[in-house]
């Protein structure tokens, strides 16, 4: 599977910090390279794994680790966005809620990185949306995204046999959370931003059932979530450290409410670190 750069921020003291960190990362299959740099207090993985279980083993150091870019380091252009699902640029019908980043490695491989909360144990259809309008809940969001008009398939499909956004299923575990990392060689980043993320209550039959809805929509059942598809920060892009609207750190954002008490923002997009 492709290997994609993981920035993060971590709030690191000393060099025993930086041996700790590399301890709980080098032996774990999945990661090709740890650079970790204390000066800049910023931590830089290769790997194929999900993002959340890549930071998940750094804070297993009692370290906090917070994801400041994703992509690749080249001279050329970076392209990666996020969408918040149930959040402030989403909507839920319920508790189902997440982020989902989307990072071009080349013009072959684009990464759908995500974790999602809330869900029933199984799998989910997950899909891009041709729509970013949110105002009437997941159902404006129009239909899957397909750039040549063909049918309903799965990932692996030849792309005249799949919707542009036809990204397959994911799985939720007994807590009801899905982590995921997608590899997929039809989706780009540049054609999607703007457009929407849909996770659906049932599994994506991938185009192969016998209902009408498959060669529409793999008969997936509801919408359960969904969010608006925004530009994000690349790899080294995004060198905030404290929020300029009430002086949090990175660190300790996490900890605050994202509006009203504990805040003077009333509008988190403002401070929001992804």
């Amino acid at each position: 599977m492709a290997s994609s750069k993981i920035e993060f921020a971590v709030n690191m003291t000393c060099q025993s910090c930086v041996s700790k960190i590399k301890n709980s990362l080098v032996s774990v299959d999945g990661v090709d390279n740890v650079d970790v740099d204390l000066q800049q207090k910023t931590v830089v993985v290769d790997t194929s794994l999900p993002s959340s279980v890549i930071q998940s083993h750094i804070e297993s150091t009692g370290l906090r680790a917070i994801l400041r870019g994703y992509g690749f380091q080249s001279g050329g252009e970076q392209h990666a966005a996020v969408a918040m699902l149930g959040g402030d640029t989403g909507y839920s019908y319920g508790k189902v809620k997440g982020v989902v980043r989307l990072v071009q490695l080349d013009n072959d491989h684009c990464v759908i990185d995500g974790t999602i909360d809330g869900l029933s144990p199984g799998r989910h259809g997950l899909h891009i949306h041709e729509c970013g309008d949110i105002s009437q809940g997941c159902g404006s969001v129009g239909e899957h995204f397909s750039l040549q008009n063909t049918r309903h398939g799965g990932p692996d499909d030849d792309p005249q046999n799949r919707h542009t956004g036809d990204l397959g299923n994911i799985e939720a575990d007994e807590s009801g959370r899905a982590t995921f990392r997608l590899v997929d060689k039809v989706l780009k980043v540049w054609d999607v931003i703007g457009r929407s993320v849909v996770v659906t209550e049932g599994a994506d039959d991938l185009g192969k059932g016998n209902s009408p809805n498959s060669l529409k929509d793999g008969n997936s059942g509801e919408r359960l979530s969904c969010g608006i598809i925004s530009r994000s920060a690349g790899l080294f892009e995004n060198q905030k450290q404290i929020c300029a609207c009430d002086g949090v750190t990175i660190w300790d954002e996490r900890d605050r409410p994202v509006v009203g008490a504990g805040r003077r923002v009333t509008q988190s997009s403002l401070c929001a670190y992804i």
